[in-house]
């Protein structure tokens, strides 16, 4: 089980550790409504260094992007992010990712802790015919997420960059907390603004202690990956392993809108099919009608009963304090205010199917 660089620091201040991607990682600290509602309300802090980082660069670095991802990154300009995927050769999903134009000929690529070897293996045989200059930075960097409606206001003292200047999946590289060179992207998996901030292994302590201070009269507080959870489920966010996986189509789960058919891209011919076609599924989002929380693995069913689909992912929203998931079914029933239904338990539990995403600030 690795540790990040600030693993010593959540367990002196309490936190809950568990396993996760093969990460000792905080999965909560005062509880995850008390954590959800302060990244909503105020400002939180993540500690998600556990998240893959590969360096691409040289001449032929775009020609490789272009071809493992299925989103369009010659439309990148510097100082810009984009959200994209891997597809693999079978019509699933190797992983989703960020991948960032830091300067020209150089990019980074953000991957999932739980995929870092196996996205790196992809990219490089991928890579072998191109030869573009591919490092694994995951070991030497640290990641931290401070998100919230209060973010902006929260930082600014800790940098000269104008905070707000920076637009979302847009980032700047300069002095942040002391550390010179961090990368400060306006990015997040939370729905509620803030920033993700890139550095060293070394200046992560240091930034830690300096961004909870700065935080201090805004309410800021460390949050673990429990309320990540529902935090992203309340925007409809996919989640790797849940709701995307090797064997789930980038179609069916609604990754049409980065998947570029201008370019040659891993299988983009049957995936271009498919998506004239139609698939046969959807990813969807619902609210339970009654009180009851759909967890991931149950059931999506018929007013009989008959097993149509799955729940990926649910939780008892605590914004909304109405039980929400995501599931697949035919793409017949994915018309939002249609009604389905959840086995849970013994019990057939109606829903509502919702047009993403659950939450609006």
């Amino acid at each position: 089980m690795k540790n990040t660089a600030l693993s010593s620091i959540h367990e002196a201040l309490g936190a809950k550790m568990v396993p996760f991607a093969g990460y000792n990682m905080p999965v909560q600290y005062e509880g995850v409504t008390i954590e959800h509602n302060t990244v909503r309300n105020d400002v939180g802090v993540f500690d998600v260094s556990h998240m893959g980082e590969f360096l691409v660069s040289g001449p032929n670095a775009l020609e490789l992007i272009q071809r493992v991802s299925a989103n369009d990154a010659s439309k990148l300009m510097v100082g810009r992010a984009q959200y994209s995927y891997l597809p693999n050769e079978t019509g699933g999903v190797v992983d989703d990712l960020l991948i960032y134009k830091i300067k020209d000929e150089q990019y980074l690529l953000v991957v999932n802790a739980s995929n870092i070897e196996k996205d790196w293996n992809h990219i490089s045989k991928y890579n072998e015919t191109i030869d573009a200059n591919l490092r694994d930075l995951s070991d030497d960097y640290s990641l931290l997420a401070i998100q919230g409606p209060k973010a902006i206001e929260a930082m600014q003292s800790l940098t000269d960059i104008d905070l707000s200047a920076i637009k979302y999946y847009h980032f700047e590289v300069g002095a942040f907390a002391k550390a010179e060179h961090v990368i400060i992207s306006a990015t997040g998996y939370t729905g509620s603004g803030g920033f993700e901030i890139y550095c060293k292994n070394s200046e992560v302590k240091d930034i830690w202690n300096a961004v909870l201070n700065a935080g201090k009269d805004f309410g800021i507080k460390p949050i673990g990956l429990a309320a990540r959870d529902t935090l992203r489920l309340e925007m409809g966010f996919c989640l790797y392993g849940n709701d995307i996986d090797d064997t789930t189509s980038p179609i069916e789960a609604g990754l049409g809108w980065v998947t570029k058919f201008s370019k040659e891209f891993v299988n983009h011919e049957a995936l271009a099919t498919q998506k004239e076609t139609g698939a046969e599924r959807k990813l969807i989002g619902f609210t339970m009608d009654e009180k009851a929380i759909p967890r991931g693995g149950y059931n999506i069913t018929d007013p009989e009963g008959n097993a149509i689909g799955m729940v990926t992912s649910g939780t008892m929203s605590p914004s909304l304090n109405k039980g929400i998931g995501l599931g697949y079914v035919p793409s017949s029933l994915g018309i939002p205010d249609g009604k389905v239904y959840v086995q849970i338990r013994k019990k057939i539990v109606p829903a509502t199917v919702v047009k993403l995403p659950f939450y609006k600030s």
